[in-house]
């Protein structure tokens, strides 16, 4: 794995790292430096080895779209949100206004097609949209050759398949040249399908970048239901896996965290706020099993956020601007604060049901209530998508006294909802309906609210 670990190689609880301490709360601002891989290969670290919790936003199209000043706009409101990453294409095939051509009129290639003709113009302007994420505190997810779907114009498959494989790494290498000096950069390969034919000029451009570029981190995005190591794992290049699907979302996730041996993952899509018919219940809820099924981060995305008012495939009624406070971006601020305001990176997966044991719902099904427990048993976090009652055992919980609290995901509010002896089973049921996060700590800790923003 790329970059440094975790010092000694040892998980934050054994290295004396308190989540109420005032060295933890650092964590809860934005990362700087590039990021590396946890010694325990379950998350990322920033340069200061802090665990990066990734918030992301899928921005595919930020590149060629927008000038200088709605970037800015957009990068600001993000990070109010607390957004710290941003998926993004390096260069646009379809989805833009004026195809492959940016804002400002610039084509990436002064030849059509031929990767090893950039446009200084063009790339300048990608390398003010980097830097202005860095200020920010924003890192991106930067897509350099976006594949698109199979039997589609999409993307950039038939012109790397006609270009040569040695044009291919010239490429990559223009790219580690330019690139690795920018901290906020995690590389991301192919795009939307897997690279099939196209896998050896793939890797070849992800070689070509690190042959100067040994800084950054790799993905993949792949075809829905295909994970980046079951496509790219023998290219030498990838750091960490992602989670794509359309179908049942936890199981697969469950899947990504028992890999062996284990490598972090995200889930980098799924069902985007404004298309195929999402719910808002249905993207909090992707959200928050991702991180209590074993995930470091999550991509939330926006119809028309993503293409940003360019040739979306669905009909929406809202420009981008309108769309950056719709219900589906505020619920990932309460999201992110409320796992900052915990030790999430320290969170096992609670498979085997010890800490929930009634009221799961069905695994195969939408209802399913995933939860999840530090390893210090420190603290407890349960997301039920709908409501109902759930049993507890409490001896899970460290400490003589669990303090319960009951986190609203639609509001970011938390209530106090008691305080127990750490013995036995307990039911608990939540306020009101709806989905509703139940939060267990262990009351000797004096944790704050949970969601508290710090």
């Amino acid at each position: 794995m790329a970059g440094p670990l975790i010092a000694g190689g040892l998980p934050l609880k054994e290295q004396g790292l308190r989540a109420e301490s005032a060295p933890a709360r650092a964590m809860q601002t934005a990362a700087r430096g590039a990021l590396a891989v946890s010694g325990n290969h379950r998350y990322l670290v920033d340069a200061e080895n802090v665990p990066f919790l990734l918030q992301g936003d899928a921005a595919w199209s930020l590149m060629v779209t927008l000038g200088k000043a709605d970037a800015s706009l957009y990068l600001r409101n993000r990070r109010e949100k607390g957004f710290n990453a941003i998926l993004v294409n390096l260069i646009e095939h379809k989805f833009c206004k004026n195809p492959p051509r940016n804002a400002e009129g610039e084509q990436p290639f002064t030849t059509p097609g031929d990767f090893t003709t950039p446009n200084e113009r063009y790339f300048a302007h990608a390398d003010w949209i980097l830097r202005e994420a860095a200020k920010n505190g924003i890192y991106v997810l930067l897509a350099p050759i976006y594949l698109g779907y199979v039997g589609t114009d999409e993307g950039w498959f038939k012109e790397l398949i006609a270009l040569s494989p040695e044009k291919c790494l010239e490429y990559g290498r223009f790219l580690g040249r330019r690139y690795k000096d920018f901290d906020n950069i995690i590389w991301v390969m192919g795009g939307d399908r897997n690279p099939d034919s196209a896998l050896e000029r793939v890797d070849l451009i992800a070689l070509g970048i690190k042959e100067h570029d040994t800084a950054h981190l790799f993905t993949a995005h792949c075809a829905p239901e295909n994970s980046a190591f079951s496509q790219y794992g023998g290219g030498g290049w990838l750091n960490f896996n992602t989670v794509y699907t359309y179908q049942l979302i936890h199981p697969q996730l469950y899947g990504a965290y028992r890999r062996n041996p284990a490598e972090p993952f995200i889930l980098i899509e799924s069902s985007y706020e404004g298309e195929h018919n999402s719910s808002d219940v249905q993207i909090r809820r992707q959200a928050y099993w991702t991180i209590l099924c074993g995930g470091f981060g999550h991509v939330f995305g926006n119809n028309p956020i993503w293409h940003f008012d360019g040739p979306g495939l669905f009909p929406v009624n809202v420009t981008w601007q309108q769309a950056m406070d719709l219900a589906g971006s505020v619920s990932m601020k309460h999201w992110g604060n409320l796992f900052r305001s915990r030790k999430w990176y320290d969170l096992v997966p609670d498979e085997k049901h010890e800490v929930v044991t009634k009221g799961l719902g069905e695994f195969l099904g939408l209802d399913y209530l995933a939860a999840a427990r530090t390893a210090d048993g420190s603290t407890a976090i349960a997301y039920m998508p709908t409501r109902r009652s759930i049993t507890v055992d409490l001896s899970g919980i460290s400490g003589s006294q669990a303090q319960a609290w009951w986190f609203d995901p639609r509001l970011g509010s938390a209530n106090p909802a008691g305080t127990f002896a750490t013995r036995g089973l307990r039911e608990f049921s939540p306020p009101d309906d709806g989905d509703w996060v139940l939060v267990l700590d262990d009351a000797s800790k004096q944790l704050l609210k949970p969601g508290t923003r710090l």
